[in-house]
């Protein structure tokens, strides 16, 4: 992927270094990989992200491959403001509003409730804001299977993907219905708000690299490898559990890439209605 010496968003809240507190419980359906780390280790983290458990976050110092994924994460975030700016005045009709990614190590607090290295990437509806720690690119790498620039880039704009069902509404009536829900039917909800932000996350590469030529030979499979590693029944087999697709949160590793090409190769929105869908 092609950002080195590009613009880079002022919409970037750095805590890296800054102590931390209690982890309370994740809220939203932005989680890329919620339990990915409970999957490779075979530990159930949900009791733990659900109540909250003491952990401090380290106050290292800020290194410089630290400062180069923030350069990096800020120019894919710019790329995102653009793409989604054009995409909203052609398709929308509407002005985009953007949203911010908070960069953090450790621990840190949101609306939503606290995050930690362990849950992984998520969006916070009630602050619009997206939180990543940085070492997740590591953990995606040594941990995942899931290597490349690109890859480290699509988690960026899945995240993003987020925001804009929040912008359009999408993202507040689903959490309203999964509220009222079985486990069971919310799982299968969140499992369509997670698909389509895959493909919102398509249609950001094709519309990147025809605005910025930013794609090289190779990025799409990284992408396509990405989703392929962090669908649900990937992570359920490697965690040597029998997938439980009745357990699915964001859908399985078919799905995930077959919805990412499928935003890719159209770049329409209209084409990423998975809750109008027959099949996922």
């Amino acid at each position: 992927m092609k950002w080195r010496g590009r613009r880079a968003s002022r919409n970037i809240e750095d805590r890296r270094g800054m102590s931390g507190g209690r982890v309370g419980g994740i809220g939203g359906v932005g989680l890329i990989a919620v339990l990915a780390i409970g999957y490779f280790f075979g530990i159930d983290v949900t009791p733990l992200l659900q109540q909250g458990a003491p952990t401090q976050q380290t106050s290292g110092e800020i290194t410089q491959a630290d400062q180069e994924v923030g350069q990096f994460v800020a120019v894919t975030l710019a790329d995102t403001e653009e793409v989604w700016a054009d995409i909203f005045r052609t398709q929308v009709g509407e002005p985009y509003q953007p949203a911010t990614m908070v960069l953090f190590k450790g621990v840190t607090q949101s609306p939503c409730g606290g995050a930690s290295g362990a849950t992984g990437p998520f969006y916070c509806p009630a602050d619009k804001k997206a939180y990543l720690d940085t070492s997740f690119f590591t953990t995606m790498e040594q941990r995942l299977g899931a290597k490349g620039d690109f890859a480290a880039a699509y988690v960026v704009a899945h995240e993003i993907a987020h925001h804009v069902q929040n912008e359009l509404g999408i993202l507040a009536q689903a959490n309203q219905i999964r509220a009222s829900a079985s486990q069971e039917r919310s799982n299968a909800i969140s499992v369509r708000i997670e698909l389509q932000a895959d493909c919102y996350a398509g249609i950001w590469a094709r519309t990147a690299d025809a605005k910025f030529g930013s794609l090289e030979r190779g990025d799409v499979a990284e992408a396509m490898n990405a989703a392929k590693q962090i669908g649900d029944d990937t992570l359920q087999r490697n965690a040597g559990r029998v997938p439980s697709p009745h357990t699915f949160t964001h859908g399985t590793s078919e799905q995930r890439q077959r919805w990412f090409a499928r935003g890719f190769d159209t770049g329409d929105m209209a084409e990423c209605d998975t809750f109008g869908a027959n099949r996922l």
